[in-house]
């Protein structure tokens, strides 16, 4: 027996019990709108979506083809479409995820009008997008459903069972989110309670990163400061706790490192014996030898290698690392993260190269044998300068002739045609399986795709529409485009419930129902 079928079962009785009161409830319409709803609150969703990214990590430890992916969303409706047309062209959800980028909730999301990346926000602005998005894949499922009902009600007996059997095999829209939780936004109460609103909304999947929460940067801008280790761990632990309390026994933090850019230091850890935790991360800092004689006013110093060491200090009161450490700081926040509570991890890079990345996650995987990778394809970087750079180099090392090509202008147009740039895009295209099989990625993301989606559509739009096209910058620009290529969103009413709505009048007041779906509707002309 199906779900369907018992859940008809179910309420047939539960009327049957309650008497003549109970005669006008449908035993199958109650079914219909519970399937509708399959998944009643946060927890259900962080708990079924923690059991597939677990699934999905022992899949790809076993074979690293099968990798991940997901887009960032700063809305519902974006994460519905993104879903929709996933499952339009792929048959399928599997393996594909969202992302909740921090830097969208800030520039999108925040009462106070755009922001920089640096937890400016409203730190409940990241779990209140976590249940919109939710909320739009749920009623992705109870619309999608809810046509399946309908054709059901009108097919032919010979019919029904094959309608029936896409009801009871239906795939839900509901997959995955890694959501950033920045820095933590505070201390490690401040995480963890900020964690459990997240887990809350339906997050089976945190991402935290190692910068001091009042200085947080971008991970691709300049100014980055990180903490201490322990620091870091408490905040970890802050959000295991926050899964653990809430019964997500699976829920996933990935714990990212943005040493590799950060040069500067808040804090000198705290050190008890040579070799320890601490005094790694102080071995890092940029210091000169001195004597008791040689301190002014104000210095701090440290012990060293049975050495008296002064750190540098900025004006600024921060500490600055030795240049060319980050490499090596990178590798050590990885395996700490690893060795005390952290799934995964996230290496912020300069720019997309799988020899770079690979080199440091092949260092960890000496410690860290099933190390994984969640990785940010991001639109800060450049991919076309940045791969022809890297086949420009390539072909010189290997002794081609490249006299043809400026490396310092390689983004010219002039070479968007050239063999260079073909060999470039072929590496674009493969990076995010090179990646997954030379550099440990787990999962690519890329994290700000739909905030340039939309200025690249609305401005072809303008100039289109309030120049000599008129309507047929509309007219032909998208919503013929969205009939060509079966665009669900063409029939806007009923994308946002309008056919629904029509389902519960007609299930709560029978004939006597004013349904919006008559003959007068205009969406019928699609």
């Amino acid at each position: 027996m199906s779900q369907y079928q018992e859940d008809m079962l179910h309420v047939a009785n539960l009327r049957e019990a309650a008497g003549s009161s109970w005669n006008a409830i449908n035993p199958e319409s109650a079914a219909r709108m519970k399937l509708q709803n399959r998944f009643k609150n946060g927890i259900d969703i962080a708990k079924y979506t923690a059991d597939i990214m677990r699934a999905d990590m022992d899949a790809y430890d076993a074979d690293s083809s099968q990798y991940t992916q997901s887009l960032g969303c700063w809305h519902g409706f974006i994460g519905q479409q993104k879903l929709i047309s996933i499952k339009k062209h792929f048959g399928t959800t599997d393996k594909k995820y969202l992302y909740l980028s921090g830097w969208m909730v800030a520039a999108l999301r925040s009462e106070f009008g755009p922001l920089p990346d640096q937890s400016m926000h409203e730190k409940t602005s990241v779990a209140g997008l976590i249940e919109e998005l939710y909320t739009f894949l749920r009623q992705a499922d109870a619309r999608v459903l809810g046509g399946l009902f309908r054709d059901l009600d009108a097919a032919s007996e010979a019919d029904k069972p094959a309608i029936q059997d896409q009801i009871d095999n239906f795939e839900t829209h509901i997959v995955p989110i890694i959501a950033d939780i920045d820095a933590g936004f505070g201390n490690a109460e401040a995480t963890y309670l900020m964690a459990k609103q997240m887990i809350e909304a339906g997050a089976c999947c945190i991402q935290i990163e190692n910068q001091v929460s009042d200085e947080k940067q971008c991970g691709h801008q300049d100014g980055k400061v990180t903490v201490p280790h322990e620091d870091f761990l408490a905040k970890i632990r802050a959000v295991r706790y926050a899964f653990l309390e809430l019964g997500v026994d699976n829920g996933v933090i990935v714990a990212r490192t943005d040493s590799l850019g950060a040069g500067l230091t808040k804090q000198i850890a705290v050190s008890r014996e040579e070799g320890d935790l601490g005094d790694q991360y102080n071995s890092f800092l940029d210091c000169d030898e001195v004597t008791l004689d040689d301190m002014a006013n104000g210095d701090v110093v440290i012990k060293q290698g049975g050495k008296l060491v002064r750190p540098k200090r900025l004006p600024s009161n921060l500490f600055q690392f030795r240049p060319g450490t980050g490499e090596d700081r990178c590798v050590l926040d990885c395996i700490t993260s690893l060795q005390n509570g952290a799934d995964m991890i996230w290496i912020e890079t300069e720019k997309p190269h799988v020899g770079q990345i690979g080199g440091m996650v092949n260092r960890i995987r000496e410690v860290v044998p099933n190390a994984k990778l969640v990785y940010n394809n991001s639109p800060s970087f450049n991919w076309t300068l940045n791969f022809r750079q890297q086949v420009f180099d390539a072909w010189t090392e290997e002794g081609k002739d490249v006299s043809a090509y400026d490396r310092n202008n390689l983004m010219s147009a002039d070479y968007d045609e050239s063999e260079l740039s073909t060999e470039a895009d072929k590496r674009i295209q493969s990076f995010q399986a090179d990646g997954a099989r030379e550099a440990g990625i787990f999962h690519h993301l890329i994290t700000l795709p739909t905030y340039h989606t939309a200025a690249l559509s609305t401005d072809n739009l303008a100039k289109e529409y309030f120049g000599e096209m008129g309507m047929l910058g509309y007219v032909a620009g998208v919503q013929r485009k969205e009939i060509r290529q079966g665009i669900a969103c063409v029939k806007h009413q009923n994308m946002a419930g309008s056919d629904m709505g029509d389902d519960h009048k007609e299930y709560f007041a029978g004939e006597a129902a004013l349904k919006a779906s008559g003959k007068d509707n205009t969406m019928n002309q699609f």
